[in-house]
């Protein structure tokens, strides 16, 4: 599954090159295109990026990128940057093998609600261990102050890829989805910057400023940036980090769960996911194709940003940690949606088993939890496996660890993701499709009979999905 090796990106000596001050040329190469020169007058760059954004949400199905076209009257320099920009990334690598993806989109419909509970227990929270990712994320208050915003992207983007066809499939809309979100990264570049990436002396820093408006550009563009301390803003470090977050660390918190798949559905999951990071500009060489080597990149990644964090500390003790208010966000979101007081601590239990204690210190999350929690998460757990492990001997399908994620998966989808009246920022001719999906996903194809009457049983005390195709309401941000 894994391709052959790449062609160096960096052949003048690719070793020394520190990944976190590489960005992406063609993304970043469009932007600069289409913004010029308005980097220095925000009256005239917001402007210019609501057009952007309105072009953006004309991307819907990957089929529709071929020839695809800004519409009359766009500005010459926009429609045509947009233009090469969507021809030049749509196109799968030649090393995509679409038996693999295929097989990785049956796995996810499979694990179906399940994958909601890993997303935000396992995927969100590790993203936030890198200090200068978690930095741009509170600067945008993403999710400090608006927590169903980031999860609410993150599934506009995880479901059109996964879902079956999402990147192979003239229909689908992964590929249309990671051009988006590709140019979004670009985008963020270009604000926090204010200007191209390599428009500016390497290292050079941005001073803040006081924001010009309320909105998440604005934000952006006022923070200030230490380009000697972070490198590049959404640097291709953090761009593959995160990847490692959506495969890697989801088919660790499996495993941890007693759900872990066969080797070969592993490799088929990474290497679906490594098709989307070409997409969004992730570089061949920072990617992972079996869980040793993903589990060998992730440890470094990690170990790296916490001694850049310690180094930050050494020059300023005063420092904020932008990771504790980030991951307390996430955690009390998902607490809102426990019914009973002694069950609202088990996301935070649930996180700490499925990441692991040093995670757990850098999210600030092992505060104190009361002993009757922490007994019944450590009983539950326990004895779920134990019985998990028996049973399953004689019952093939059985697991009371599927059932009772999928119910929380089930009970955190209702809230964030199933609302009409927040459809997600998808396009029309997708939104029916992920509504199907969901509706789908009520019922666990793998469980026998009598698990199912009991996931019925549980689902019915959270709230009713309310989901339903939308059109996209005018003015959805996208960038």
């Amino acid at each position: 599954m894994k391709p052959d090796a790449p062609q160096l990106l960096h052949p003048a000596n690719p070793a020394l090159v520190n990944p976190a001050l590489r960005a992406d040329p063609l993304a970043d190469g469009a932007v600069a295109r289409m913004l010029g020169d308005s980097a220095s007058d925000p009256a005239r760059l917001f402007p210019r990026i609501a057009v952007i954004n309105a072009e953006l949400a004309r991307w819907d199905t990957n089929g529709n990128l071929a020839g695809w076209r800004a519409l009359p009257g766009t500005d010459p320099d926009i429609a045509a940057a947009l233009e090469d920009y969507v021809q030049r990334g749509m196109q799968l690598p030649d090393w995509a093998d679409k038996d693999c993806i295929a097989r990785a989109e049956k796995l996810f419909m499979d694990m179906s609600m399940l994958s909601c509970t890993l997303l935000f227990c396992t995927s969100l929270p590790e993203c936030y261990i890198l200090p200068d990712l978690s930095a741009v994320l509170q600067a945008a208050g993403q999710l400090e102050l608006h927590t169903d915003y980031r999860v609410r992207s993150t599934a506009a983007m995880i479901f059109p890829v996964m879902m079956r066809g999402g990147m192979t499939d003239a229909a689908g809309g992964g590929v249309a989805q990671a051009l988006k979100v590709r140019l979004i990264h670009a985008t963020i570049r270009h604000l926090i910057l204010r200007g191209a990436p390599d428009s500016l002396p390497a290292g050079a820093p941005v001073a803040a400023i006081a924001p010009a408006g309320p909105g998440m550009h604005h934000t952006l563009y006022a923070h200030g940036w230490d380009g000697k301390r972070d490198g590049l803003p959404c640097n291709q470090e953090e761009l593959a980090y995160t990847l490692l977050t959506f495969h890697y660390a989801f088919l660790r918190g499996l495993r941890r769960l007693g759900l872990g798949l066969p080797r070969e559905d592993e490799e088929a999951y990474l290497h679906a996911w490594n098709v989307l990071g070409h997409l969004i500009g992730v570089e061949r060489e920072l990617m992972a194709w079996t869980m040793e080597e993903a589990d060998a990149r992730f440890q470094a990644m990690q170990a790296r940003g916490r001694a850049a964090w310690s180094a930050r500390l050494a020059a300023d003790p005063g420092e904020e940690d932008p990771r504790p208010p980030l991951a307390a966000a996430l955690m009390q979101a998902m607490a809102s949606e426990l019914p009973l007081r002694v069950l609202k601590p088990f996301p935070i239990l649930l996180t700490r088993y499925l990441c692991g204690k040093q995670a757990s210190r850098d999210l600030g999350l092992t505060k104190r939890v009361s002993l009757i929690s922490r007994a019944l998460f450590a009983l539950g757990l326990g004895a779920v496996r134990l019985i998990d492990a028996v049973v399953r001997i004689f019952v093939p399908g059985f697991s009371i660890s599927r059932l009772l994620t999928r119910v929380a998966g089930y009970r955190l989808t209702t809230r964030f993701l199933m609302d009409q009246t927040r459809p997600l920022k998808l396009p029309a001719a997708l939104l029916g499709q992920v509504d199907q999906v969901m509706q789908d996903w009520r019922q666990d194809p793998k469980a026998p009979a009598f698990m199912k009457r009991i996931e019925a049983h549980l689902s019915r005390s959270a709230p009713a999905s309310q989901s339903a195709p939308a059109a996209p309401q005018p003015g959805n941000r996208q960038a």
